[in-house]
């Protein structure tokens, strides 16, 4: 009688698991057929140029940053097709964070676009929508316009230069108050 009640309580564990996994994936697969208004990227990124260390100096918000409260980065590496996506913050009690990625080009897109993920099988967009001529910072976004990040090569930004930016940003069909300046008193090494 014992090994009854563990199957049937097994089975509704199984039962409830599996529609669990349906709803995801229906929500998912509905988030893949939003449509959204279109976005241009610039023209083309040359990788090796894009490649290295970036400091975040605004961003819009988002939980799975929420940890971060100061100086994050996000460095990026050559790993043979992809890209391998180092991110790091400080968080509330002096710690740092790091969280380890994949980012994968995506074909066609001159290296503009890029789908990356933290939680594999789960990947997110990653385009470039305007940077410097000589790589010193980047506006990235994402179609739907609820997450988006200046980075800059170095800790700090001319103010100018980010009103220029968060100008374009608008352009795009983001507003320039959902993004939040990040806090870079401390950068890690």
């Amino acid at each position: 009688m014992n090994q009854l009640l563990q199957v049937s309580h097994l089975f509704r564990l199984l039962s409830k698991l599996i529609l669990v996994g349906i709803i995801a994936s229906v929500s998912l697969l509905t988030a893949c057929n939003e449509k959204y208004a279109p976005m241009e990227t610039v023209k083309q990124v040359e990788l090796d140029r894009y490649l290295g260390k970036w400091y975040q100096v605004a961003f819009i918000p988002n939980s799975f940053q929420s940890m971060c409260i100061a100086d994050t980065q996000a460095e990026y590496q050559l790993d043979d097709k992809d890209v391998r996506v180092i991110n790091r913050c400080r968080t509330k009690d002096g710690g740092i964070e790091q969280a380890n990625g994949i980012a994968k080009l995506v074909e066609n897109s001159n290296n503009t676009k890029l789908r990356v993920s933290f939680f594999r099988p789960f990947y997110g967009n990653y385009w470039v929508l305007d940077l410097d001529p000589n790589y010193q910072w980047v506006l990235v976004g994402e179609p739907s316009r609820k997450y988006g990040w200046i980075l800059s090569r170095t800790p700090q930004l001319d103010s100018a230069i980010q009103q220029s930016i968060l100008k374009k940003a608008e352009t795009l069909g983001y507003q320039r108050s959902q993004f939040q300046v990040s806090a870079q008193s401390n950068p890690l090494k």
